[in-house]
This record gives C-alpha cells, structure tokens and sequence, in this order.
C-alpha cells in the first residue's frame, strides 16, 4: 500500500467538501445572533485560512473581523472594544499558543467557538461552542484538504451568523448554497488543469529560485498559503503578497531569479495586477497568472470559472497545493522524510493536553 501524500489529500477535497456542504446545520442559532464584533486567534495555514475566508464573512455575517497571531496577541495584544466572539481555529487541536490565548479569553460575555478536527484535542476543552472540521484527521503535515475545510467552515459559520441575524432569508441561502456546491464541483477540473500547466512549465518551476505570488482581496490569504506550502515543500524562498502592498517596497528586489505568480478575479483590481505584471515582465525570470477567467496564453492558468470573489479563494488555492506537492517531487526533495523531528518537543509549539486553572 502506498503511503498518503499531500497528493492523495488534494484529491479528496471534493468529496469531503461536498460532505461538509451536505452535512451543514444552516437553521437559526440564538447564541450567535448578537454575532457582530469577532477576533479571530490562528496561526500558519489556520491564519491563512481565516484571511481568505474574511471578506465572505463580513459580508455575509454582517460582523467586523479582526484576525489575530495569538502568540503576539497573548503577550502584547488587546480586544477591539465591543468584541463579543472569539474565534479559534487549530486543524490538529494542538497548536499551544492558540489554545493559550482563547483560554485567556474566558468570559461569560464573550462566547469562545473552536475550529478543529479533532474533537478531543485539548483546544476543545476551552471552548464554548466547538466546530468539527469534518474532514478527518489529515497525516501529512503540509495540510491541504485541511485548509480548504476551514475556509469553507468559516464561510458556513458566516452563513449560520447571518441566517440567525435574519440578514440571510431562505432564497438568498438556497442561492449561496447552490453557489457553493457549483464551485466544489469543479476541484476536479482544477487539479487537471492545475496537472497540465504543471507539465508544461515544469523544466522552469523546478530551477526557480525565489517564487512570490501576488493576490487581492480574500485571495491575499491564498497567496499567504502559497508561501506556506512553497516554504514548507519547495524549501526556496517564497513570499506572497498583498497586491498592491508589494508595490511598496518589495518589488525592489526582483531579479531574473524571481518567479512570480499574479493570482485573479474580476474585480477593479484586476487591471492594476495586469498593469503590474505587465511592468515586471521586464525585471524577472519568469510571470505567470493563475485566474478564474478563460485564457488562452501558455503562461496563464485560466480555470474558466463563473465564481463570486468572495468564493474564489476555495478554487484559487488548489494549482498552488499542487504545484508545492508537484514542484517538490520533480527537486527530488522527499516530504514523507521528517526535519526537525524534535521540533515542537523542543519549543513546546504543540501540545497534547491542557490543565485548566
């Protein structure tokens, strides 16, 4: 039997988040219609997860969310005034400095809502309200399925809030759900293209010396998990950015050994990434963009895609999994081999269990 891979993961994501979808409890809740101000505590793919799922949320929940690293946060932050929900989010349960801040957090007038997938994970002892990521447990430690559960979760939680806030009647639900399983059903036709563009580029990806991905919107959570998982598996230096962030500093350093990757929706955004991809054009290695629009240029991924931005990062997510799994491969680097084995035994960045006061 072969071992799981990130690959194998990235294969279920259809299947397990049609499940999620199926499975959704969207009926009314009191405890969260007075759901209006929410720091969100994560941390790695779990921060990425919530960035991409933020501008859904606000939109559809009617709420004001700020996310938060809850290591900085326990030891310098403080709650926006008004805050009534705290919201963390830990795929394996274990993440000591998220399980540190929520619990730090105990009041009667803040309700805690966990996000896990592991239900008997010591983050689920501090919480109030917990979510099952309902994705299983994932092996691998470069997440995959995980991450696209979460944003998913956090975009149904979001459509719970604003069912029981009656901002979301029973048309507007039927509408968004059936948005949803559209956008679910085309993973696969992603992962093909994703393959493809793969294949076509390989001989380049796999000599890159710096890659840095460029998004806007909810998809800047989508080039923050880019830079997770190329820093993670690809083990080059990799950064994403906030579009027009990198037009601030950043851009300085390109070279002919920068690869760049500008992520698109349609939006008003999008004619200035082209105008800046079309401006670095002459300053680095290699451009390439990976959109929901139709295209037919070699350098350019286009999924071909009706989707609403909001929705988009769910999509947007997947060639860049593939190309961290695919890239990594082709480098020879092996990723079921463990580095730095004693890593969380040594800085206690995982835990296994928590004593409550």
């Amino acid at each position: 039997m072969e071992p799981t891979t990130m690959l194998h993961y990235i294969d279920e994501e259809q299947n397990a988040l049609t499940k999620i979808l199926d499975d959704y409890d969207f009926s009314s809740d009191s405890k969260l219609k007075n759901t209006n101000t929410v720091t969100i505590l994560a941390t790695g793919s779990s921060y990425n997860a919530c960035l991409s799922a933020k501008f859904a949320m606000e939109t559809m929940a009617d709420v004001t969310i700020v996310i938060e690293e809850p290591y900085h946060f326990t030891h310098y932050g403080r709650l926006v005034k008004g805050t009534d929900t705290i919201i963390g989010v830990s795929q394996s349960g274990k993440s000591t400095s998220t399980i540190e801040a929520v619990k730090a957090l105990k009041s009667s007038e803040i309700q805690r809502i966990i996000l896990t997938s592991d239900l008997k994970s010591p983050i689920a002892e501090v919480a109030d309200y917990v979510i099952d990521l309902n994705m299983g447990i994932e092996t691998v430690g470069f997440v995959t399925k995980g991450f696209s559960a979460t944003v998913l979760q956090l975009m149904l939680l979001a459509i719970k809030i604003g069912v029981s806030k009656k901002k979301i009647d029973t048309h507007k639900l039927d509408e968004l759900k059936k948005e949803l399983y559209e956008v679910i059903g085309k993973f696969s036709v992603v992962i093909d293209k994703s393959n493809t563009f793969f294949e076509q580029h390989e001989n380049v990806l796999k000599l890159g010396g710096r890659f840095v991905a460029l998004g806007y919107g909810p998809n800047w959570g989508t080039v923050k998990e880019f830079e997770t998982k190329f820093t993670e598996t690809v083990r080059r230096p990799s950064q994403g950015f906030e579009l027009e962030s990198y037009m601030h500093g950043p851009y300085l350093e390109a070279n002919w050994e920068h690869t760049l990757f500008f992520v698109e929706t349609p939006s008003c955004n999008q004619s200035r990434s082209q105008a800046l991809a079309s401006y670095m054009a002459n300053y680095v290695g290699e451009i390439f963009k990976i959109t929901t629009d139709k295209s037919s240029s070699s350098d350019t991924l286009g999924l071909n895609v009706m989707v609403s931005e909001m929705f988009s990062p769910l999509l947007l997510v997947i060639p860049f999994q593939l190309l961290a799994y695919r890239i990594a491969t082709t480098k020879g680097i092996d990723l079921s081999r463990r580095i730095f084995d004693d890593f969380d035994s040594v800085l206690k960045s995982k835990i296994e269990k928590v004593e409550e006061n």
